[in-house]
């Protein structure tokens, strides 16, 4: 039987909260109101989730979204500033954000709180996205409201627009696909559906005061990954070696045209460096079914609507 509590899920229109919502919805759980500023996302769910109340807002100010907590039960804490070329945007919104989150669920006694964190928490990267991640959680985790805080590896799935998917619909509109260094780079990619069957069964069963580290349970080179990604997409593209150096510049020069690009320095460092996390048994922890790498990426770049829907940057 489904949670039929009231349900905050704070960035709703990213790529967890767009995959998360309808799932809920399917099962029975809510209602929900779910709070983002993202103007063109924020629609796309709406028209995606006319059941759902969507409040479009900017969390890092404190204001009428509020009253969205009166009667709730259950908190996802969920929004992030995932790319940015300054310091700014990740502390407004993953540090000052949270802490205007976290006041509204303290002051209307929320009993259950499911905090979004990252890998990064436990990665040796030094950038902004992976500072602020660790100070979100700590907020959380400090906050004392019964938090359960889940660490997701590089995610997957419909609505993805800076990851795979962005990838994906670069393969589809360039005869050439380029790949920095040798690629032998490790990856744990999770696929988001099988994340968001654990944020329900921690909706369904709390677990106050418990983190957990949640891995994609297969670990493959950044190239096989690609090479995934191109099979399951049909895509026609010819992947080639680029010189990492070479790449690293040419996102540089293209971060002066584009102020919010898809794909940053910062993020090439990250990506590249040799490092893997904790596998768990998650499947039988949470009780969800571990999707296979293929079946997942199928589901992803096949589905006859979901698909195609691409979110904004």
């Amino acid at each position: 039987m489904a949670h039929k509590g009231k349900i905050v899920v704070t960035g709703g229109a990213g790529l967890v909260g767009q995959n998360l919502i309808p799932r809920l919805v399917e099962q029975g759980y809510g209602p929900i109101v779910t709070i983002d500023k993202h103007e063109t996302n924020t629609a796309t769910l709406v028209k995606l989730n006319p059941s759902v109340q969507v409040i479009k807002a900017d969390l890092a100010r404190r204001g009428p979204w509020e009253e969205a907590f009166t009667g709730a039960g259950t908190l996802v804490l969920n929004h992030a500033q995932i790319g940015a070329l300054d310091e700014k945007p990740f502390l407004d919104n993953n540090v000052s954000a949270t802490e205007n989150v976290i006041a509204a669920a303290k002051a209307n006694g929320i009993a259950n709180v499911v905090h979004i964190s990252s890998s990064v928490v436990n990665s040796i990267a030094r950038d902004y996205y992976t500072e602020t991640k660790k100070a979100q959680e700590k907020l959380a985790v400090a906050s004392g409201l019964p938090t359960s805080v889940l660490r997701p590896t590089l995610m997957f799935g419909w609505f993805d627009r800076k990851h795979l998917g962005w990838l994906a619909r670069f393969m589809q509109r360039t005869p050439v696909f380029p790949v920095p260094g040798d690629g032998q780079f490790l990856r744990q990619p999770l696929y988001v559906g099988d994340f968001c069957a654990i944020i329900a069964s921690c909706i369904e069963t709390p677990r106050p005061g418990q983190a957990f580290n949640i891995s994609g349970r297969e670990t493959l080179a950044y190239i096989d990954l690609i090479r995934a990604v191109k099979e399951a997409s049909k895509s026609s593209t010819r992947i080639v070696f680029i010189p990492y150096r070479l790449f690293w510049l040419l996102l540089r020069t293209y971060a002066l045209v584009d102020k919010d690009p898809p794909f940053t320095t910062r993020q090439l460092e990250a990506l590249v460096i040799p490092e893997t996390f904790e596998v768990i048994d998650w499947p039988a922890t949470f009780g969800v079914r571990a999707t296979p790498l293929q079946e997942a990426l199928r589901q992803t770049f096949q589905h006859p609507v979901y698909s195609h829907v691409a979110l904004d940057f």
